[in-house]
């Protein structure tokens, strides 16, 4: 998996994760590729620093704590992401988290083996695009879902 920072022709920045370089310009080329806020598809890469781990002994000295970053939600810094934390939050209250079973269970529910009900999990690139083709009504969620135990 490869992360892009990219940014539209309206200047808006944002960052989406790619398979790797060539499914991005895939992607791109299709026209798959839009900016969450204004919905443009004239998107282009920006510049983006690396993330590089520090050296052994740079990682064992103590590093201070970032409050905001041991929550796990942190205060939202714009308009976008409080409406993405808000999504996050019904999603998680009004739907079953079902994991790695995602893809199997919305084909059920398409085929009418189980019960329709708002479900939400993970599933492999290629079983979503697999979920569409065979008209199962499915959509990508702007954030990670929580991984429940139990």
């Amino acid at each position: 998996m490869i992360r892009y920072a990219l940014k539209c022709d309206q200047n808006h920045a944002f960052e989406s994760w790619f398979q790797n370089a060539a499914a991005y310009d895939g992607l791109l080329a299709a026209g798959h590729v839009n900016c969450p806020e204004c919905g443009s598809i004239k998107v282009e890469k920006s510049l983006m620093a690396p993330k590089v781990r520090p050296a052994r002994a740079a990682a064992s000295a103590p590093v201070p704590a970032d409050p905001a970053a041991s929550t796990p939600l942190a205060a939202p810094n714009s308009e976008l992401e409080a409406e993405i934390a808000k999504l996050r939050a019904k999603v998680e209250a009004e739907s079953e988290y079902v994991g790695k079973s995602f893809t199997e269970e919305a084909r059920a529910m398409h085929l009418g083996d189980t019960p329709e009900r708002s479900i939400y999990g993970e599933a492999k690139l290629a079983d979503a695009k697999e979920l569409l083709e065979d008209g199962v009504p499915v959509m990508p969620l702007p954030f990670t879902p929580t991984r429940k135990s139990n």
